[in-house]
């Protein structure tokens, strides 16, 4: 495909991750401490191997539920390569979209990061904000803040790393940054979008969701180039080129727009391969069980109110809670969280009172059964003594036929009666 190989040699989608041009001060802010570790031997290494400078653009993709946060680097020819990969220590939620304040759910979509969002004085060693929400985000309404990749291994919502893995992690964006990217790209996905990932979630809410992030998903695959990512009509639109200048509006209609004649055949070619392989896993059978995935916006609501008893020291159960198939809400453990609130102590000892208060209740009915029991015993007529056996006299085995008669004879003969 040359015109695809010179479309993106050309830049043109590059563009869109506005390489060259930080300011300094921008750049001043992301280096202290921690932040200023040198890049580990192994990665420059691996930079040399591939084709790939020290200071050129670099792209983040997550893939929740096989738990994985990847870094891609741009090679001397233009197209991006995998550098490295690192597992993910600590995520909360399930899979699909953040909705809200307060739901745990770590977010799902296309995100943009700048310098201004790194933070080198992280109390989780070392962060950056991935942009949540976003243009599509906020045209559906949805709410959340400090979403973010650090390290310390703890999450509420954020994709957590342990502090080695996010000291390499910084020190990659941060050299990019240097090289003249001014922002990068995180691509977050519920798992990897193949077809037999597809075919296993077809039945799911969030489905229709996930095939718009399927589009730029599969564009990357195809080009190996970060998608340009626009937002019209509430969806994602991806390597859109408007006529006359026209511009996206994330809740307005989309206006006119085309793809490159070479990435569209790319693409119908990739679809075609993909749609196949799809129908194929539909009637396999050999599908691995999906994952939970957050039920909409009602169980985010649900979660977010656990949340914010928690926020307030109340005492809830260790873990959040979720909906059941027909929309009850479902606990799944008894274990209670910490008190840390006077709030909260005044309802352990609540709990505490009434816990009490249930037990000595159920002794005191024992003990009740129990005294009915001995009286109810004490009262029942006592059994009449058996009468001692009477031995028969020796005339009675006198009469008797055979030997006992015999015997009994020559007894009465000798003793008498």
């Amino acid at each position: 495909m040359p015109k695809l190989a010179k479309y993106l040699r050309a830049g043109l989608i590059v563009a869109a991750l506005g390489i060259a041009g930080c300011t300094e001060s921008a750049l001043d802010n992301i280096a202290k401490g921690n932040a200023e570790a040198p890049l580990p031997p192994r990665l420059v290494q691996v930079m040399q191997t591939k084709g790939m400078n020290k200071g050129s653009p670099i792209l983040a993709r997550v893939f929740k539920e096989e738990g994985v946060l990847e870094i891609w680097k741009q090679k001397t020819n233009g197209r991006y390569d995998l550098l490295a990969s690192y597992e993910i220590c600590k995520m909360s939620g399930k899979l699909g979209p953040k909705f809200i304040e307060g739901d745990r759910q770590s977010p799902e979509g296309f995100y943009t990061v700048r310098p201004a969002q790194m933070n080198p004085n992280s109390n989780y060693h070392l962060a950056f904000n991935i942009g949540y929400p976003n243009a599509f985000d906020r045209a559906h309404g949805r709410t959340g803040s400090n979403l973010m990749v650090h390290g310390a291994c703890s999450s509420s919502g954020c994709f957590s790393m342990n502090d080695a893995q996010i000291t390499e992690i910084y020190a990659l964006a941060r050299e990019s940054f240097r090289g003249g990217q001014t922002e990068f790209q995180v691509q977050s996905f519920p798992f990897r979008m193949t077809a037999q990932n597809m075919a296993r979630y077809r039945d799911d809410p969030n489905y229709e969701f996930w095939q718009n992030l399927k589009d730029g998903y599969d564009h990357f695959e195809i080009t190996k180039v970060p998608p340009k990512v626009d937002v019209c009509e509430k969806r994602y639109v991806f390597n859109a080129v408007t006529a006359d200048g026209a511009t996206f509006s994330p809740t307005a209609t989309c206006p006119a727009f085309t793809q490159p004649d070479s990435l569209k055949v790319a693409y119908q070619s990739y679809k075609s391969t993909y749609d196949a392989a799809f129908t194929s896993m539909l009637g396999s059978g050999k599908q691995a069980a999906p994952k939970p995935t957050i039920g909409g916006l009602d169980e985010a609501k649900v979660v977010a109110e656990w949340t914010r008893k928690r926020a307030r020291g109340e005492r809830v159960a260790i873990e959040p809670p979720s909906l059941g198939a027909d929309g009850s809400v479902v606990q799944t453990t008894t274990r209670m969280g910490r008190i840390d609130s006077p709030l909260g102590r005044k309802m352990a000892e609540r709990e505490a009172t009434e816990a009490a208060k249930k037990e000595a209740a159920a002794q005191k009915a024992a003990d009740r059964a129990a005294q009915i029991a001995a009286a109810e015993l004490a009262k029942a007529p006592k059994p009449e003594p058996a009468p001692a056996p009477v031995a028969a006299p020796v005339e009675a085995y006198a009469q008797q036929p055979g030997m006992l008669g015999r015997m009994g004879k020559r007894l009465s003969d000798l003793f008498g009666s």
